[in-house]
């Protein structure tokens, strides 16, 4: 009995031991185990993360640029896609733009041709954009408002829609133009501005009407009010019974001032891509109208406005001092401005 007993005891005592320590070890190995699951997971989850946030910046930033299809190499300089900052070209954002400025100088029909262009559906001619002093101050402030106009943030009443295809402004050549023309014609080229020159072949009748629109603006003849154009042939006729009396002395001097001055344009930016124009042969043969449209890439449609002519008929009768002028000019180079050019 007793032997038994101590064999109990001693087998009691060999087996204990292995019963305790397994399990110790066995909870060891799992807390190591759950807290190398938890390391692991967590740099697992933070790589996901970043991979994730650079997916979404990746396709924030990334813009499919709009292309010029269809369009010839040499006219790609002149195709652009403005993105306004006033408003969304919407569905209209890829659809191409060209910038045009209409250069000319006071009473040659540029506000009259300004409306046959704003009748087309896809043209916005915004005006006299630098009548305004502050706006031609100084090339910088001539330079920005042209990035303003042409990126279609310049709004005026002759401004479109957001698939406007053709957009400008009108540009007398004493507004800042000639006075800073090497900087605008290097502004032309790069930005791919296209010119068009509007002038009058007879100059006398320019003078004629430069002079009768200067009165009106003290006189007022329609009803206090002055108005340099007109809707209606009532109005135009009585705005035409003003005749005004010219000055001979200063009337050669004055003409040569300004064919000099249309001369020195055309010569400034025949590095650009431009038209030449002329007023009575718009007048004589509206299909030129055909060509401007050409020029500006844009649908041919047929081309309207509201504005009625003041100074019709021979200049005879409408200048005070007919004759005098008559003696000025015969035999100058200007004499071919005492003849009817065209009827209306």
């Amino acid at each position: 009995m007793a032997d038994d007993f101590c064999i109990f005891t001693k087998d009691s005592f060999i087996i204990k031991p292995p019963k305790k320590s397994p399990l110790m070890l066995k909870l060891v190995v799992l807390i190591f185990a759950m807290v190398c699951g938890v390391y692991i997971c967590s740099i697992g989850l933070k790589q996901i993360g970043v991979r994730s946030s650079g997916r979404l910046l990746s396709v924030h930033v990334v813009e499919k640029p709009c292309e010029a299809t269809d369009i010839e190499p040499s006219e790609k300089p002149y195709v652009h896609f403005p993105k306004p900052k006033t408003f969304s070209r919407a569905e209209c954002a890829c659809n191409p733009v060209r910038y045009f400025a209409i250069l000319s100088t006071q009473r040659s029909g540029s506000g009259w041709f300004e409306t046959l262009l704003n009748s087309h559906m896809n043209i916005s001619s915004n005006g006299e954009i630098f009548s305004v002093k502050v706006r031609k101050s100084n090339v910088s402030t001539i330079l920005d408002t042209l990035d303003k106009l042409y990126n279609l943030d310049f709004l005026t009443s002759a401004s479109k829609n957001e698939c406007t295809a053709a957009v400008g402004l009108k540009w007398m050549l004493n507004q800042g133009l000639m006075q800073h023309h090497e900087q605008i014609v290097e502004y032309f080229k790069t930005r791919g501005v296209s010119a068009i020159f509007l002038f009058r072949r007879n100059l006398l009748r320019r003078m004629v009407s430069m002079q009768a629109n200067s009165y009106d603006q003290n006189a007022k003849l329609l009803n206090g009010t002055h108005k340099s154009h007109v809707h209606s042939p009532k109005e135009a006729e009585i705005l035409a019974s003003y005749k005004p009396t010219i000055n001979t002395t200063l009337l050669i001097p004055n003409l040569k001032q300004v064919d000099d001055m249309a001369t020195k344009a055309v010569e400034y930016f025949s590095s650009t891509r431009h038209i030449i124009l002329y007023y009575e042969d718009i007048i004589k043969n509206q299909t030129i109208l055909n060509d401007v449209q050409d020029f500006l890439k844009v649908p041919r449609k047929d081309l309207h406005s509201r504005q009625v002519k003041i100074h019709k008929g021979p200049l005879s009768s409408q200048v005070e001092n007919w004759v005098d002028v008559e003696k000025t000019l015969k035999g100058t180079p200007y004499e071919s401005f005492l003849h009817a050019d065209y009827k209306i």
